[in-house]
């Protein structure tokens, strides 16, 4: 048998082998890894003076270059360490940053507290004195307690991808065929850009973020539970990501141009300049896509001892025209007074060719009639962001006052085509059955946000912060579904026009009252929404006020153990609003037998969220490990229901409740110089109570879901990269969810005295990401029903990207001895 073929027959049971494998080496490095004494500091931004939390600080002894000890900075970027008496010196670390390494100190009985001051840490690639050999390189995955940050730019698969694949290829988050984002398994997270609402997720959630190019993005951070500093919204938790911007002197710049199989061709640029007291940033994205995708269904419907079986197949052809461009200015009052302003647009031009074929049978399973059906759509989006905010630090180190306005203003508009025709067995056409339909469908948005945040420190270790935040925002959907006759006249279909108003505004204050000693530090907060939301549907007059006013308090509590490990415990009340989609009844009619609405009716889903989570740091790498339980009310899930005809309605309910409990694993290690690795391993049960339907929608489910990554150092600045996912079949409140399973490869090199890479890489290298459902349950009429369904929104894609940096670095930093400059 051929090496191919032996590949293609076996391709899962290679991705099992580098699974089983990834998660041995973390626990492999974890086995090889008096009177105490203290050290103590704080590490700083050299260029804007502020706190840098979660920087790595490391103890090592001067004889031998032993790790003794280490802990991770707090958010005011204060650190404290624990260690035998005996010499030493520090290293001081955090992704983007020159590696810091102190002077050799000693530690006695006489002096058993040193003071290693304020510690400053260059953005990598900045002028520095006294550099010496190559220690630290920049990782691809930064752990800490209550938030982990990803460094896209390391990871090989995301060269030429969208912010969608980006997301897929991070732990704890998973991205279905359709777009739709998961975190630790959870449907409802909350994504930011920049740490705000962008108006890229806001009509379509997740699936919005396709239109976003990777290369604009700097690092996605995963914040599992969020404090009262963020917004209620979010149960799982908040994805947060971060386009990239620079404040270093001078001009400076990344370019990239792509090129892609199927058809992905694009380039984009970031540039930076500054001068004195002005910043220019810039960043601008163009994109090409033809994204192919298709799918299949099997259905019976069984009344008696009569079964009516619909096998339906589709295939997609999606083409995209995307334009991304952010730019604006930092004006520096001074170091520490700084105002912004920021202007982001973002067009897209879609056209869509869907055809689908329904196969009708008898229940002898002889074929009664087969329809086909085709949707064409163009489709055009329109984005705008203005943004305006003001940073001031205070002379006391911690003190800070943030002020943030913005403005989002988005339409899209949509005129589909379907075009249906009925067959017999024999291919003979039925007139009488023939449609051709039409669907116009405009939509607006416009969102009005502001937000002030103070912070102000006291004692030695404590901090006060408080905030406010307002939210109004209006929108709009303008929908006709109908037939259309040769005249060019629509005639609606019933229930298919109308005129959807959807207000929404949201006031919130929150407090926040944090304190350490020394090992433990704790942070406790509440925060209090008012939130009032109206729909209307004007042409049939159906007004649905909802106001309500909630508190969400939270609590985090973190200990640091000996020997570089921390504990940290938290709890936080968070809220799932429907969001539009969930409530404009508007149908999207591209499939006449699969029609998915929303429901002006639902009501919010509210959840506890309680995480026990503990992280240790050795030698080649650290394992970040937690627990983790949400009770919810109300949940909000999409319920099949099937009439006699076999036309199925896909809406969001609101269930009883759900309880999810689960355990994740987050790893990183590195064997040996020319090998790292990342492995992440999540599992998760959830008990759905849908016993408030008459149908009771409750399940039980046990599945996990598990990512391993590998990247090895090759000679001649050459990287290779291999990761490996795989997600368990999980039950759902109507049926099943099948496994889901791929691997990524991705080869780099640099060159041009490392100013340059290319990067060839081939997602979902065997073609196997298919999703893959089950329905079961009763139609309208009492006739049972079996739904079995396949999905490939993405096939195999091969991407080659070449990146060229103009007064930048690599990913790779410096280490730089501490001294005067």
């Amino acid at each position: 048998m051929s090496l191919p073929l032996l590949i293609k027959k076996n391709h899962f049971w290679l991705i099992a082998i580098i699974l089983f494998i990834g998660l041995l080496m973390p626990l492999a490095g974890l086995a090889q890894a008096s009177k105490k004494a203290a050290v103590n500091g704080k590490v700083l931004d050299a260029q804007t003076g502020e706190p840098l939390p979660y920087a790595t600080v490391r103890l090592f002894k001067r004889a031998d270059d032993a790790l003794i000890s280490g802990n991770i900075t707090n958010e005011a970027g204060q650190f404290t360490l624990d260690a035998p008496l005996g010499e030493y010196y520090a290293l001081i670390e955090f992704m983007g940053y020159t590696a810091l390494k102190s002077p050799a100190f000693t530690l006695t009985s006489e002096k058993p507290d040193h003071q290693l001051g304020t510690l400053k840490l260059q953005t990598a690639g900045g002028k520095t004195l006294n550099e010496v050999v190559v220690q630290a390189e920049k990782s691809s995955m930064e752990l800490s307690l209550d938030k982990k940050i990803f460094n896209v730019g390391q990871d090989l698969a995301n060269a030429g991808g969208s912010a969608t694949e980006i997301l897929s290829n991070i732990p704890s988050v998973s991205v279905d065929t359709e777009g739709n984002v998961k975190l630790r398994g959870s449907g409802n997270v909350r994504i930011l850009i920049d740490g705000k609402p962008s108006g890229l997720v806001s009509f379509k959630g997740g699936s919005g973020l396709q239109q976003l190019q990777g290369s604009l993005i700097d690092k996605v951070e995963i914040i599992t539970n969020p404090s009262a500093r963020y917004e209620a919204e979010g149960m799982s938790g908040i994805i947060n990501i971060v386009l990239k911007k620079e404040r270093k002197n001078g001009f400076n710049g990344s370019f990239e141009v792509i090129g892609g199989e199927p058809t992905n061709y694009g380039g984009s640029a970031n540039i930076n300049y500054r001068h004195k007291k002005v910043n220019f940033f810039i960043n601008y994205g163009l994109a090409y896509r033809i994204t192919p995708s298709r799918g299949s269904l099997y259905q019976e419907l069984t009344a008696n001892d009569t079964t009516a079986v619909l096998r339906q197949k589709y295939d997609t052809r999606l083409r995209g025209f995307n334009n991304n461009i952010r730019g604006g200015l930092d004006y520096f009052f001074t170091e520490t007074s700084i105002l912004t302003a920021s202007y982001l647009f973002r067009r897209s031009d879609v056209n869509r060719i869907r055809n689908l074929r329904y196969d009708d049978y008898r229940s002898d399973q002889r074929l009664r009639t087969y329809t086909t059906r085709q949707q064409d759509e163009d489709e055009d989006e329109v984005n705008a962001e203005y943004a305006i905010s003001y940073k001031k630090t205070f002379a006391r180190e911690g003190q800070e006052l943030n002020a943030d306005f913005r403005f989002l203003d988005y339409w899209e508009s949509s005129d589909q085509i379907y075009t249906q025709d009925t067959f017999n067995p024999g291919g003979v056409s039925d007139a009488a059955k023939t449609l051709f339909q039409r669907s116009l469908n405009d939509e607006f948005e416009k969102q009005y946000l502001t937000q002030v945040d103070y912070v102000q420190p006291f004692g030695e270790g404590g901090k006060l912060e408080a905030g406010i935040r307002s939210s109004f925002r209006d929108m709009v959907n303008d929908y006709l579904v109908g037939d259309q006759d040769a005249a060019g006249k629509i005639t609606p279909l019933p229930g298919l026009d109308n005129y959807f108003i959807y207000d929404e505004n949201i006031n919130a204050v929150y407090g926040i009252l944090g304190n350490k000693t020394k090992k433990l530090s704790y942070q406790v907060g509440l925060r209090a929404e008012h939130t009032d939301v109206k729909t209307t549907l004007r042409e049939t007059n159906e007004v649905n006020p909802r106001r309500y006013a909630n508190l969400f308090p939270s609590a985090h509590f973190t200990y640091n153990l000996p020997k570089e490990h921390a504990l940290q415990i938290s709890f936080s009340r968070r809220v799932r609003r429907p969001v539009y989609n969930d409530l404009s009844p508007y149908s999207t009619f591209s499939d006449s037998r699969n029609i998915n609405t929303g429901n002006p009716n639902l009501n919010p889903e509210f959840t506890n969220a309680f995480d026990l989570g503990h992280i240790k740091y050795f030698d080649k790498g650290s394992l970040s490990s937690s627990l983790f339980y949400r009770h919810s009310n109300g949940k909000i899930a999409t319920i099949r229901r099937v009439n006699n005809e076999g036309v199925a309605n896909l809406r969001p309910e609101n269930l009883a409740g759900e309880d999810a409990y689960g355990a994740e694993f987050t790893g990183v290690f590195t064997p040996a110089p020319w090998w790292k690795l990342d492995q992440s391993f999540n599992f998760f049960r959830a008990i759905i109570d849908g016993s408030n339907f008459e149908e009771n929608f409750s399940n039980d489910t046990y599945s996990w879901f598990t990512r391993h990554t590998s990247r090895f150092t090759l000679p001649k600045n050459i990287d290779f990269q291999v990761r490996a996912n795989y997600e368990a079949p999980q039950k759902t409140a109507q049926g099943s969810q099948r496994s889901l399973y791929y691997v990524d490869l991705g080869l780099s090199k640099d060159f041009l005295n490392k100013k340059a890479t290319v990067t060839l890489n081939a997602l979902d290298l065997f073609n196997t990401r298919i999703s893959r459902s089950v329905y079961r349950g009763e139609s309208l009429e009492g006739l049972a029903f079996y739904t079995s369904s396949k999905n490939q929104g993405r096939r195999r894609q091969v991407n080659l990207t070449l990146g060229y940096r103009l007064n930048q670095s690599t990913a790779s930093g410096k280490t730089k001895t501490l001294g005067t400059e």
